[in-house]
């Protein structure tokens, strides 16, 4: 007997949500109004993909196949019907065949497990935490927005993988390709590479703006005006 396939509401976005972090939304386009309705008057999930070209608001946009389900725990409904929902990645799914609008986007779509857990992932999550600590301390120190440095990754290396791609301040591209490895140990091998180019990047730019804000040339020190009095000896 054929088993009648998973249709879920699809809610595309232009970030990645990651399974096991946090999503708040504020939705305003009536379409997706109506999506929170029916979610919240039945199973409160709905799909997250990503945008690969186009806008979230008005539709046409042209949709990657590989999301996360979207788990409703907050609702929060205004006067003028706007929805805040606070929302939490809970298991990765593909995109078999998508659905016409009706009125929000719908998917067929199937459950993608991570592979099992290899050999090389707990050496591969230490060094990746490693990494990823420095890249962060030295994305703040440059003074762009940043998670703290001071992180702490989940023992699960599937859990840990996942939090380690969100957090990592790559664009939406690099993070839709981390979700879509097959397992941690790859996810987190493909991390590992991004870390080492981002670290390679940030530290030429930590160098520039050190030589830009270099000591002054002694020609540029202040110098005391005509009549003014020498500081005093003993101050």
């Amino acid at each position: 007997m054929t088993q009648e396939p998973t249709v879920l509401p699809m809610f595309p976005l232009g970030s990645v949500l990651f399974p096991g972090m946090a999503l708040p939304l504020h939705v305003f386009e009536p379409r997706y109004r109506t999506l929170v309705d029916d979610c919240l008057a039945g199973e409160p999930e709905f799909g997250v993909v990503l945008i690969e070209r186009g806008s979230e608001v008005g539709g046409g946009d042209l949709r990657r196949d590989v999301g996360t389900v979207a788990r409703i725990v907050e609702a929060v409904r205004f006067d003028d019907g706007r929805w805040g929902l606070g929302c939490v990645g809970v298991r990765r799914v593909r995109v078999d065949h998508w659905l016409p609008d009706d009125p929000y986007p719908r998917a067929e779509i199937a459950d993608w497990e991570d592979e099992q857990v290899g050999p090389a992932a707990t050496d591969l999550l230490v060094e990746v935490t490693a990494r990823l600590r420095q890249v962060l301390a030295a994305t703040a120190e440059l003074g762009l927005p940043a998670a703290p440095a001071t992180l702490e990754l989940a023992d699960d290396p599937v859990l840990a993988s996942y939090q380690a791609s969100a957090l990592a301040p790559f664009g939406p591209a690099d993070h839709h390709d981390l979700l879509a490895e097959p397992g941690p140990e790859a996810r987190l091998a493909h991390l590992r590479h991004l870390l080492v180019e981002e670290t390679e990047y940030l530290e030429r730019r930590l160098a520039m703006a050190s030589e830009d804000l270099g000591p002054p040339d002694d020609d540029d020190r202040p110098r005391p005006e005509p009549g003014d009095d020498p500081p005093d000896d003993d101050t």
